[in-house]
């Protein structure tokens, strides 16, 4: 073949290449622009990791892009505040006192869970608190739309397409429909907030109906908890104050240090 064949046939080549490409990977976008293609590429790759026809099309099917969930990504303020600030908004003296109360009327549940797991049952109401109010406000955001959007957008892409494969898995294998797939905007499922990851790897059926429910199970949502803190190295029946042994395992949970006081002194205060 001569070498003006040669290079005809490499141009060809290439266009046909660079044609396909799209349907294989589409770029992160920062506008609602591009953000299609991507979904198609997206459920394409989704598939070829075992994801089923069946749930692409009952979670993602009519998926748009939210321009309200970049909104909220961008203006986090919570974690910034004081210590006293922050105990106002996400543990006043009212749930202080309803603690006090779910502790005492689930005291059998919050016991088996402790023999189980090791991990205190204030510690495990003080986040049921600061996460939802004890399950009262988990979210009503379609958690596939958020992800969806926050997989796109580039800020965080790769992290967030994770979570959006996790999301996926949590349907397949059956804990939960797609329907019933609501929570936050960055996605957090649930009474306790789990990442779609960390439902996949912690969630425990503790009400022995088969499914991990982390949205209506209080038995799950507690236990599963508690499991997560255990695999992050929880020492059974040691302390959670800053300096002691399990002050540093919250840290698994919530990388905010204003968090991390907040929780200690909020689960401190369900035992006086």
């Amino acid at each position: 073949m001569s070498l003006l064949k040669t290079l005809k046939a490499a141009a060809i080549t290439g266009m046909l290449l660079a044609g396909a490409t799209p349907a294989l990977a589409q770029s992160c976008g920062n506008s609602s622009a591009g953000f299609a293609p991507w979904l198609a590429s997206f459920k394409s790759q989704a598939a070829g990791q075992g994801i089923s026809q069946g749930t692409l099309e009952t979670a993602l099917g009519d998926v748009t892009y939210d321009s309200k969930v970049i909104g909220l990504d961008r203006n986090q303020k919570s974690f910034k505040l004081s210590l006293d600030a922050f105990m106002e908004r996400r543990a006043p003296a009212s749930f202080v006192k309803k603690g006090k109360g779910i502790i005492a009327q689930n005291r059998d549940l919050l016991n088996r869970i402790e023999q189980r797991y090791g991990v205190q049952k204030e510690i495990l109401v003080a986040i049921w608190g600061m996460e939802t109010g004890f399950g009262a406000n988990s979210g009503n955001m379609n958690i596939f739309r958020s992800l969806a959007t926050l997989s796109y957008d580039c800020r965080r892409s790769d992290f967030f397409t994770e979570e959006l494969m996790a999301a996926l898995k949590i349907v397949e294998r059956g804990d939960k429909r797609a329907s019933d797939m609501k929570g936050a905007w960055a996605g957090e499922i649930g009474q306790t907030q789990f990442l779609a990851k960390n439902y996949l790897l912690y969630a425990v059926d503790f009400d022995g109906d088969g499914r991990r429910d982390l949205i209506r199970s209080k038995a799950d949502v507690l236990a599963s908890t508690a499991n997560f803190l255990k695999q992050h190295g929880w020492v059974a029946g040691a302390g959670y104050n800053p300096g002691e042994p399990n002050f540093a395992r919250l840290v698994d949970w919530n990388r905010a240090t204003v968090y991390q006081q907040g929780l200690a002194l909020f689960a401190s205060k369900l035992t006086n």
